[in-house]
């Protein structure tokens, strides 16, 4: 089951050079002392426990699991290696794994988070219309789709990631995930079609 609520913040998720280097020594100095770690939790907990909620729509739930994003992230931070992005991509994909393993544990409903401009892009690249019919017919398509789908539409279209986040982020490369969101957006299209029958 898929719950849909309004979202009302967006963010954006890029760092310069710089700030990637800065960043990147704050990371090591925390690998020497946790203690140093306080700094990256202080930038990133915000973030990744509004992550974390838009999916569960639940401000305990999401606390708990933000908890567990920030135990992971200290426990496997020696384990960490730079790789030219911000380290918001690696606790953005813990988060994933954190949301994916409540999932199948709970077998829960999911929440997707939308706002008005992301629905309008979505249902421009389908090539939608923009009908109050239309959207309750989306919103009835998006809930047949597999939540590694949902999750990548989510990503893209509500909460605004370049492609090239996204891949920071899943770990998969640029071109796949386009031709993943590509593939998902024909599907919503044959689902449309259907449903407006």
């Amino acid at each position: 089951m898929l719950t849909l609520t309004l979202m009302t913040e967006s963010a954006t998720f890029h760092l310069t050079n710089e700030q990637i280097e800065l960043e990147e020594k704050l990371i090591k100095a925390a690998q020497v002392n946790s203690k140093d770690f306080e700094p990256l939790y202080k930038k990133y907990y915000e973030r990744i426990a509004n992550f974390v909620y838009r999916r569960v729509d639940n401000k305990d739930l999401a606390f708990e699991i933000t908890s567990n994003v920030f135990y992971n992230a200290l426990s496997n931070l020696s384990k960490y290696k730079p790789q030219g992005v911000p380290f918001s991509a690696w606790l953005f994909r813990i988060a994933v794994n954190e949301l994916n393993l409540w999932f199948r544990k709970n077998k829960s409903q999911r929440t997707v988070s939308i706002d008005n401009d992301g629905l309008v892009e979505l249902k421009e690249s389908i090539e939608g219309n923009s009908s109050a019919e239309m959207d309750a017919q989306l919103f009835e398509a998006l809930q047949t789709l597999e939540p590694e789908e949902i999750e990548l539409i989510h990503m893209r279209y509500f909460e605004k990631h370049s492609f090239k986040e996204i891949c920071d982020i899943n770990g998969s490369g640029e071109s796949a995930n386009k031709m993943k969101v590509y593939r998902i957006l024909e599907k919503l299209k044959s689902k449309l079609a259907v449903i407006s029958k």
